[in-house]
C-alpha cells in the first residue's frame, strides 16, 4: 500500500511536470509573430488519462490549439503583409497564468505525497527495529 502511494504520486509528479513544459512552451510563444500566410504557433494542451495498467495517470499525448491565431494590424513589423497585418497565437496570458498556478500547485501536492508517505514507511522500519 505505501509503495502504491509513492507510484500514485510519482505519476502526479511525471503528468504535472509535462503539464508545466507545455505551459511554459505557450507562454514563452504568445508573442510568436508570424506573416498572416503561415499557421500561428499552436497552444499545447496535455491529455491525461488512468493508467490502465496501474494505479495513477499518465500523459496520454499532446493536443494542438488552432494554427488561425489572430490578425494583428501592425504595418510597421517587419512579418507584415501589403495590408500590414502579422498573425500571432491566440493564446490568452490570463489563462496561462491560471493554469500555471494550477500545474503547480498540483506538483507541490505530489511532492508533499512522497515526502509523507516515505516518512511513514521510514518510521514503520523503525517500529519494527524497536
Amino acid at each position: 500500500m505505501t509503495f502504491d502511494a509513492i507510484g500514485i504520486a510519482g505519476t502526479g509528479l511525471t503528468t504535472h511536470r509535462k503539464w508545466l513544459d507545455a505551459i511554459s512552451d505557450n507562454i514563452a510563444n504568445i508573442n510568436t509573430a508570424v506573416t498572416p500566410a503561415a499557421p500561428a504557433f499552436q497552444q499545447r494542451y496535455v491529455l491525461v488519462e488512468n493508467s490502465p495498467h496501474s494505479p495513477g495517470v499518465y500523459v496520454a499525448g499532446t493536443e494542438l490549439g488552432s494554427a488561425e491565431g489572430r490578425l494583428v494590424h501592425q504595418p510597421d513589423h517587419p512579418l507584415a503583409d501589403a495590408d500590414g497585418y502579422v498573425r500571432y497565437p491566440d493564446i490568452d496570458l490570463g489563462d496561462q497564468m491560471s493554469q500555471l498556478i494550477l500545474a503547480q500547485r498540483g506538483y507541490q501536492a505530489s511532492a508533499g505525497t512522497v515526502d509523507r508517505v516515505r516518512s511513514a514507511y521510514e518510521a514503520a522500519l523503525q517500529i519494527g527495529r524497536g
